[in-house]
């Protein structure tokens, strides 16, 4: 099939513009015609860079979350502004610079042609809208209120995107300066070191055990490259293999949580991604079990979906699931009296909000605390590191002055 692009007129007169997907022109025409609109214009579309011509790695690539949040802020805007959703999805087609993106509105677009809700087409495309926002627009949808429940998903999604750059952010300083040490280690082994070995060699002497090792590496890393390379591949091919499996992804999980100061903000994080998404699906009026196993999707971490997992049985048998939760272990008292609250008061949703607001807050000053905890202890281990290689190869070249000066 062809794709065309037409601009017509309504009954009211008004202008609208979309694409059409048909074999001939004329049924465009014809099937624009059934419904009662006057065709000003029927034309192919573009194809090239701004067409339907993918480019590997950049078309196919799956939109990002920023992306998607984007688009859940201009259809709400547009939705609540009066813009016909048919009509909506194809401003935002013309208007996403993603093609990949631009190629799955068009589809789902055409569904919603075809007379299927936005929730039922959308389940085509996992990678972009998951169980969350699946739901929610269906909850939208039968409420009447999808415009309020995209502004909604789009404010959800902004919160969750800042969340993330907090915790990326608080990671990036230490890994760059641990690439950095890495780096500087390897030229100084690879490098400086057989040429102070090759100097100390010929002057003869024993050697200190340090400057032995420190030889004795250097020699590895130039020669045994490759076994090098085997070694790291093995371990993280290892660790992935075992962090599949459940008992595995559940130990790691746990270390992770355990670990100082970082665990903390792990925690922390998962703690206010949690209240955030389980307290906008009972208000969106998804049903409390299955907001629960949605919310358990979402978690990315063995022991607090463990957690939930155990509140949604609870619930499920007529019992609070604040009692759950303080069995857990992983979430603090005060999380647990708010919904304890919320539950007695009917006014879940409004608590979940607070506690998001109150532990989005704790994860900027975790992060801060990382980060001021980090760099001495960066600085200190890059320094210990050229310390040792340069005590190795000195040392054994003083002793040797000393013997010559006698």
């Amino acid at each position: 099939m062809a794709v065309f692009e037409y601009r017509v007129r309504d009954r009211a007169g008004k202008m609208m513009s979309s694409q059409l997907e048909a074999d001939t022109l004329a049924q465009v025409r014809d099937n624009l015609r059934s419904k009662g609109l006057l065709i000003v214009e029927i034309k192919p579309a573009r194809t090239g860079l701004s067409g339907d011509i993918k480019i590997p790695f950049l078309s196919d690539r799956p939109p990002g979350l920023k992306q998607v949040a984007l688009f859940s802020k201009q259809m709400a805007t547009l939705i609540n502004a009066g813009v016909p959703l048919v009509q909506s999805l194809a401003i935002m087609q013309r208007q996403l610079e993603s093609k990949s993106f631009q190629s799955i509105l068009k589809i789902v677009r055409t569904d919603v042609e075809s007379g299927t809700p936005l929730s039922e087409s959308i389940t085509k495309h996992p990678k972009v809208f998951n169980r969350l926002y699946i739901n929610l627009v269906r909850a939208g949808e039968t409420s009447g209120t999808l415009d309020a429940i995209m502004g909604r998903i789009s404010d959800f999604q902004e919160k969750e995107l800042a969340l993330r750059g907090k915790i990326k952010s608080a990671l990036t300083y230490p890994v760059i300066v641990l690439v950095f040490a890495l780096g500087v280690t390897y030229f100084l082994l690879t490098t400086i070191v057989p040429q102070f070995a090759g100097i100390l060699i010929q002057l003869g002497g024993d050697l200190p055990p340090l400057t032995k090792g420190l030889i004795a590496v250097s020699n590895f890393l130039q020669h045994q490259t490759l076994i090098m390379v085997a070694i790291v591949a093995v371990s993280v091919f290892s660790y992935r293999r075992y962090y599949a499996t459940v008992k595995g992804r559940y130990q790691i999980d746990n270390f992770k949580l355990r670990i100082p100061i970082l665990g903390t903000l792990l925690k922390r994080s998962a703690i206010a991604s949690f209240a955030r998404t389980f307290g906008l699906l009972i208000s969106s009026g998804v049903n409390i079990i299955e907001s629960l196993e949605i919310t358990k999707g979402t978690a990315d971490n063995a022991v607090i979906e463990e957690a939930i997992e155990n509140a949604r049985n609870v619930v499920m048998v007529g019992e609070q699931m604040s009692g759950s939760l303080a069995n857990s272990k992983i979430f603090p008292p005060m999380v647990v009296s708010m919904v304890a609250i919320g539950e007695e008061t009917g006014a879940l949703d409004n608590m979940l909000g607070k506690v998001a607001d109150f532990y989005e807050r704790e994860v900027d000053e975790a992060v801060e605390g990382l980060t001021a905890a980090i760099e001495p202890v960066m600085i200190v281990f890059l320094g210990l590191i050229v310390g040792l290689i340069v005590a190795g190869m000195f040392l054994p070249m003083f002793a040797v002055i000393g013997q010559l000066s006698k």
